[in-house]
C-alpha cells in the first residue's frame, strides 16, 4: 500500500542505525499519523503538544532532543519556531 510506504522506508532506513531509539520511532510514527490527518502534505506545520500527545511523550526536553536528532540524522528536516502561536515546520525527506 502506498500509504504505508513512508513508514516502511523509515524502518528500512533505521534497520542498522544504532542511534535510533524507541522514542525516535514513536515520534516519527506520530509525525506520519499527524501528516495523514492533514492529507499527506509536505511539509507539515505542527505544535509540539500535538505530536507529543500522539507519541505519548510527556517531556518537552525529550521531544526537542529527538526531533533535533531525527533532523541531524537526515530522516526529517525540522525548523523549530519555539513560538507559542506558530507551529514548527517539519519536512519529510
Amino acid at each position: 500500500m502506498e500509504v504505508l510506504k513512508p513508514l516502511s522506508d523509515f524502518f528500512n532506513a533505521i534497520e542498522n542505525d544504532y542511534r535510533i531509539s524507541i522514542t525516535h520511532i514513536g515520534i516519527y510514527v506520530a509525525l506520519l499519523q499527524f501528516r495523514a490527518g492533514k492529507g499527506f502534505i509536505n511539509p507539515i506545520r505542527a505544535y509540539r503538544y500535538e505530536i507529543m500527545d500522539i507519541a505519548k511523550i510527556s517531556s518537552p526536553k525529550t521531544y526537542y532532543k529527538c526531533m533535533r536528532e531525527l533532523s541531524e540524522y537526515g530522516y526529517i528536516k525540522y525548523e523549530s519556531t519555539r513560538k507559542r502561536n506558530q507551529g514548527s515546520t517539519i519536512y519529510f525527506l
